[in-house]
């Protein structure tokens, strides 16, 4: 049996973690930001931390992987290829996420549903209600790195590698915009733009 992925020393040597002021995906401001494509960059790292997340996944008989772009594409592959199942990703048109280029769930399907870093889990419950809307079941979510503070936002189960209880806030109660410091938005969820008469 293989040693356990040590993420935290993998998220080091990758440079993924960062320090500063961050606005993430979810909108909320932190003071840490792990960028996980630093650490999928290595494609034998990636490898590894996709066995590993595979391997928490592997009992609950898995018949496609399904993952939001862009963040969730290396490591839903990745997944995919250590469990011997398709992968597909869904992807934004203007702000609503579709199953494009081909890709179809046939009903019934068994999907499991793999993210980079779930915050809020917005993304992932929006790739849920995609994958069952087009008839297949989604019976587990998996992510590198868990950023919930212990706040599962799902109804089926949720595996990940590492939790993350980094700080969060709301732009309103962030102490770091209190101090007068302007937050970095290195996410790659598209900004809501308003509509101007």
């Amino acid at each position: 049996m293989s040693e356990p992925v040590d993420i935290g020393k993998r998220l080091e040597e990758s440079g993924a973690l960062r320090r500063g002021h961050f606005q993430l995906s979810s909108g909320l401001h932190s003071s840490a930001y792990v960028q996980c494509a630093l650490l999928l960059e290595l494609p034998a790292r990636a490898r590894e931390v996709g066995t590993a997340l595979a391997e928490k996944l592997k009992g609950y008989g898995i018949d496609s992987i399904l993952s939001p772009a862009l963040g969730g594409v290396i490591i839903g592959h990745e997944v995919a290829a250590a469990l011997g199942v398709p992968f597909r990703f869904a992807e934004r048109k203007g702000t609503e996420l579709e199953i494009r280029r081909g890709f179809a769930l046939r009903l019934g399907e068994k999907v499991a549903i793999i993210e980079d870093v779930v915050t809020t889990g917005k993304s992932t419950l929006e790739t849920a209600r995609l994958a069952e809307s087009a008839g297949a079941q989604v019976v587990a979510i998996g992510a590198i790195i868990d950023r919930t503070a212990g706040a599962n936002p799902f109804p089926m189960p949720f595996a990940s590698l590492l939790e993350l209880n980094l700080p969060a806030f709301k732009a309103e109660d962030c102490p770091l915009c209190a101090a007068g410091g302007v937050a970095e938005k290195p996410g790659s969820r598209p900004e809501h733009k308003k509509m101007h008469p």
